[in-house]
């Protein structure tokens, strides 16, 4: 495990590791490009580091050549792996293997049912997770908005009512888990496995739904919003839409997160998310480094909807996971056929 003492030779690999070399390998998060790479966004790999989390070195004779960082979420037994690095042309390889490796069985010991992983689809990284046992069950656009472009002027309250737009509560729970069932396909659904209660978990502290992203959250101040159907849909409650706001406490980019029926307008939804990261900028005295929103290639036609606010595509990042326990079908009792 790492030691406090290692921290600038941590600081110093993480930030050679976002630099494009043929003698480096990363995950490629968040995106290629010093601007906001992952070094940009986690600026030392100890900083805002919690006691749950994990950091594994790969040490060798001449210094530190490799690290592993996991964030463990605790309420779902799930962790994410959120920087893998390695330095060496012919070792890089074999050192993020290993440190892989090192962290599934850790994660075995101590109760681990899902891992979690985002990277670009290079330098192997695919085809790493791949050999670990890990499976490819998805794909997101990162779409960025430059600092340069002005944000428009926040909503107010009459206009957020107007557009049926509300800060979520515990109450939606319900209405948002039928929400994601309706725009997720089953088999990724099968395989978040989100419960009730974990919708019921809006607000700071809490990444739901995930993203590639979710872990410049701990760096933000979490808002969660939901749009109301016209008429509350058949049951009264549903909902067209779901927005989650972060607005960065660090040198980072704000973050924007929209789910939305595939049949509903999601313009509404973005303008209002950047009325908010604007009001709490203009309030708050936070820099403005752009905006940048995740979002899954089945959830389109949201992407369009943000590059019309001014969103250009800047990569797009494979999402992997591996679950630790056998699915078996439950028992249950069915009407008897004479």
């Amino acid at each position: 495990m790492a030691r406090l003492t290692d921290l600038a030779a941590l600081g110093e690999l993480s930030r050679l590791c976002q630099q494009e070399s043929a003698e480096t390998r990363s995950l490629g998060l968040p995106v290629s490009g010093p601007r906001i790479g992952v070094f940009s966004l986690f600026r030392l790999p100890l900083g805002a580091f919690r006691p749950h989390d994990l950091l594994y070195v790969y040490e060798e004779e001449d210094g530190l050549s490799g690290l592993v960082r996991v964030e463990r979420e605790t309420p779902r037994d799930e962790w994410t792996i959120v920087e893998l690095d390695a330095i060496g042309l012919a070792e890089a390889g074999d050192i993020r293997f290993r440190l892989v490796q090192h962290i599934l069985r850790d994660g075995a010991k101590r109760g681990a049912i899902r891992f979690h992983v985002a990277c670009a689809d290079a330098s192997g990284n695919v085809e790493l997770f791949m050999q670990a046992g890990f499976a490819r069950y998805g794909e997101e656009l990162l779409l960025y908005r430059p600092p340069g472009a002005p944000l428009p002027d926040p909503w107010t309250d009459e206009e957020a009512t107007t557009a049926l737009i509300r800060p979520a509560a515990s109450i939606d729970a319900v209405a948002l888990a039928k929400l994601y069932a309706a725009v997720t396909p089953r088999p990724v659904q099968r395989l978040e496995s989100y419960r009730i209660g974990d919708w019921e978990r809006q607000g700071s502290g809490w990444r739901l739904p995930r993203s590639s992203l979710a872990p410049i959250l701990r760096f933000a101040d979490v808002e969660a919003f939901v749009r109301e159907a016209p008429g509350g849909g058949p049951d009264g409650t549903q909902l067209d839409g779901f927005l989650q706001v972060g607005v960065a406490k660090e040198d980072q980019p704000h973050y924007l997160k929209i789910l939305a029926r595939p049949d509903a307008d999601t313009k509404p939804l973005v303008e209002y998310g950047l009325g908010v990261i604007s009001a709490r900028t203009r309030n708050g005295g936070r820099s403005d480094h752009g905006v940048i929103a995740p979002v899954r290639t089945y959830e389109a036609p949201i992407d369009r909807r943000l590059e019309d606010a001014g969103f250009r595509v800047e990569s797009t990042v494979t999402l992997l996971m591996k679950e630790t326990v056998v699915r078996v079908a439950e028992p249950a009792l069915v009407p008897a056929i004479r």
